[in-house]
């Protein structure tokens, strides 16, 4: 493991989601949203693709998951504008 003055410690999505969870950073996640909000969150910390992997710095994730704003279950359809019937 990466000490404080060593370089990043990589962990895949999938290793990234189980170690959130086993350290209390989140409830629970699993590694399809995780790769989902690689790809839709331009706040996301930078992916290293590794083989056919992707990696993400634990130490600029830990950060990003503890800050993020959740939005569970919000309701995209009404995104497109609901107009009030009168």
């Amino acid at each position: 493991m990466a000490d404080g003055q060593g370089g990043p410690e990589l962990l895949s999505f999938r290793e990234l989601a189980r170690r959130l969870v086993t350290e209390g950073v989140v409830e629970q996640i699993s590694h399809q949203r995780v790769s989902q909000l690689s790809r839709e969150d331009p706040n996301f910390p930078p992916v290293v693709p590794v083989g056919r992997s992707k990696a993400v710095d634990w130490r600029l994730a830990v950060p990003y998951f503890r800050t993020r704003v959740k939005r569970q279950g919000q309701r995209t359809d009404l995104k497109r504008g609901v107009e009030s019937e009168g």
